[in-house]
């Protein structure tokens, strides 16, 4: 169990003052919680910032896709995107434990020896004592799950997989082109594409310490499909602004009207990226 030293410390500097991510619903986690991590939790629930869910997945996709290979996992994990960094780490640390730290590149071992000592900015704790510690939970999670932990040896409790439905998403949709628009748009604006799909990515400007939802209606092909609102807090805002899927193969277009535009904010649109029927083939 956590020693009463070390849930102190994670109420005074961890809970509460991490970066606010989305984390999974408690309800589905694979550990315990504390009363105060069940509380401080929920509150981060409602103060969205990285979305866990999504970054599990590019973390899933490196494992599915690397085939066992350090290398290739960490160049799939990180060019799924988002959090980018911290989800080939993941995937990397999964693939370890799987394989064995023998089985890890030399390449991607280099220096390690040097910093392991060294404690994490900030904190009194080293790679040395994260090791320790990760060490330590495991044997506590093998024992509540039924195993055994003997002084030389462990018995982990074989439990049988489940397998799930199979879900397929936006099968028959293939990434086409990336259309740049690279607009401001105060009052309305358009562009034109030719596929069966788009997702807008942008942001709302807004003035410093203001905080404004400006509501938009997106038109396709002169049809209203939605009416959207765009917080500036980048707590709640849209990264991907607004989206559709699943129209015909033809060219069409889309319209953006502001229908609060203010002087204090202003809608800022990026890029979009769209989708055709076919797989696109490139020649290099």
């Amino acid at each position: 169990m956590i020693s009463e030293e070390e849930k102190e410390f994670l109420r005074e500097f961890a809970y509460g003052k991490l970066p606010l991510v989305q984390l999974f619903p408690i309800e589905r986690m694979s550990f315990p919680l504390f009363d105060f991590e069940a509380k401080r939790f929920k509150e981060w629930e409602k103060e969205v910032n990285i979305d866990a869910k999504i970054n599990a997945a590019w973390v899933v996709m490196g494992l599915l896709y690397g085939n066992g290979d350090f290398t290739r996992t960490f160049e799939i994990a990180t060019r799924c995107g988002d959090d980018a960094d911290c989800n080939p780490a993941s995937a990397g640390g999964i693939l370890a434990t799987a394989t064995g730290f023998e089985k890890i590149p030399a390449y991607w071992k280099q220096g390690l020896t040097d910093v392991e000592p060294i404690d994490f900015k900030y904190t009194t704790i080293s790679l040395n004592d994260a090791y320790a510690l990760s060490f330590k939970h495991a044997l506590e999670l093998i024992k509540r799950n039924g195993g055994k932990v003997g002084a030389n040896d462990v018995t982990i409790k074989v439990q049988k997989p489940k397998t799930v439905p199979l879900e397929v998403a936006f099968e028959g949709h293939y990434p086409k082109e990336q259309i740049n628009l690279e607009r401001t748009v105060t009052n309305e604006t358009s562009f034109e594409f030719e596929g069966i799909g788009f997702v807008a990515v942008g942001s709302v400007v807004a003035d410093e310490d203001v905080d404004y939802t400006l509501k938009a209606e997106i038109s396709i092909d002169g049809k209203l499909v939605e009416t959207v609102r765009f917080p500036s807090d980048f707590t709640t805002r849209r990264f991907y602004l607004f989206w559709k899927y699943q129209l015909g193969m033809a060219k069409h277009e889309v319209k953006v009207k502001v229908l609060n535009p203010t002087d204090a904010a202003t809608l800022r649109l990026d890029y979009a990226i769209t989708y055709g029927d076919q797989p696109q083939s490139y020649k290099f």
